[in-house]
């Protein structure tokens, strides 16, 4: 038994070597013939050519992104020199209207002042008395440009003239002028269609209307809501004929043999920005502007 096991160890060692052999020689065969060389090429390209696309393709993409962060840092960097360059451009637009409306506003005075009959000195607004109701405005002429304390101070405003105050307090450079809404204003006036003449004076406020005081009961019928009323030029303390206010109420009452009558003043004080100080006792000397 033992012999025989032997035996059966002995062949099926000399059939593995021979398998073995044949495989080695086909191995060898292969090699020789380059199928196994061709094999491993295409193999190793194929490898390496995913590797080179996959490489191209993380490369492009981080390029791109690179890319992209440059473009919106350049078009930031325009879109915010564009942006100061239209707000400067707004600016200077807004300049431009202000400083026609200025012109057109300066013009009119200019030509205003040339047609008045007495000299004139053309003076801006500086300063309101914040402690009275705005009641005290300051203006940027004084003694130095020839004004003095009484001279009368008008305005044309949109066009329309009207009067502005007079002077209380001349100094070397600036003055103070009394509106006529001062409770201390007191303005001779007359209706201009009637020619019936009062009393202007003020209720200490811009924003409140005038009172016409010392017109008659019996004219009531002849008068009418924005009649104007203007300066009488009596007693020489304000240029004759200047408007002052537009009728707005009249009331009858029972106790008084006088009208009761309100006026909306014919400046607007809150706008008002530029006015005349007129020098009563000298005619002007300025000649008319040309009109285009």
């Amino acid at each position: 038994m033992a012999g025989k096991f032997k035996a059966s160890i002995r062949i099926k060692t000399a059939e593995i070597l021979l398998a073995f052999l044949v495989v080695f020689s086909g191995v060898l065969l292969g090699f020789s013939g380059g199928g196994f060389v061709v094999n491993f090429n295409k193999v190793g390209f194929s490898v390496i050519s995913l590797i080179q696309k996959g490489s191209s393709s993380a490369i492009s993409a981080v390029t791109g992104i690179v890319t992209s962060i440059r473009d919106i840092a350049v078009l930031q960097k325009e879109y915010k020199e564009l942006s100061e360059k239209l707000k400067d451009y707004e600016f200077m637009q807004r300049n431009n209207v202000e400083i026609r409306k200025e012109n057109e506003r300066l013009r009119e005075q200019l030509q205003f002042a040339s047609e008045i009959e007495y000299k004139n000195i053309p003076a801006q607004i500086i300063g309101r008395d914040p402690d009275n109701l705005y009641s005290g405005i300051t203006i940027n002429k004084g003694a130095r440009s020839g004004i003095k304390k009484g001279f009368p101070v008008i305005a044309i405003q949109s066009g329309n003239v009207g009067i502005v105050g007079k002077v209380v307090t001349a100094g070397l450079d600036t003055s103070l002028v009394m509106p006529v809404y001062d409770t201390k204003c007191n303005i001779s006036a007359r209706i201009q269609n009637t020619r019936d003449i009062g009393i202007v004076s003020g209720n200490g406020s811009y924003g409140s209307p005038l009172n016409l005081q010392y017109i008659r009961k019996r004219v009531f019928d002849s008068l009418n809501h924005g009649d104007i009323v203007v300066t009488s030029g009596e007693n020489g303390n304000y240029v004759k004929d200047v408007p002052i206010g537009r009728i707005s109420k009249i009331k009858i009452l029972d106790y008084d043999s006088s009208l009761s009558i309100e006026l909306e003043p014919v400046i607007d004080f809150l706008r008002l920005e530029n006015v005349l100080v007129v020098d009563q006792k000298n005619l002007n000397d300025k000649p008319p502007l040309a009109k285009n």
